[in-house]
């Protein structure tokens, strides 16, 4: 009996037509905003305000867009009278990335 589909391949993500994890996450993390949302909430919780202030000002639409989208995907959640944060699952994506952080700081300064 073949196995059913895994939950990464059942998560529709706008743009993916291969149904491939990678190519939807890469997607996902390709629109404009997103990587910065991820980033700037890697310290912590912020409301939509700071987080638009800290995302230098980007239209609310498109923040509460990419914020709906990183919800539906399970790396930010919404907590009541905190604001937005990385849910366990976006806290270890923000760790796949601090090697490329690390090395971009060394690559900066050449």
């Amino acid at each position: 009996m073949p196995k059913p589909p895994s939950a990464a391949r059942k998560r529709s993500v706008h743009g993916s037509r291969t149904g491939r994890p990678i190519m939807a996450l890469l997607d996902l993390l390709g629109r404009r905003w997103t990587l910065r949302i991820i980033w700037e909430l890697r310290d912590g919780a912020l409301t939509s305000r700071a987080l638009r202030t800290v995302c230098d000002q980007a239209s609310p639409t498109i923040l509460q867009t990419r914020l709906t989208e990183l919800r539906e995907a399970g790396f930010v959640e919404l907590v009541s009278g905190e604001g937005y944060a990385l849910t366990a699952l976006g806290r270890e994506l923000i760790e796949t990335f601090l090697p490329l952080h690390r090395f971009a700081e060394r690559w900066s300064n050449t």
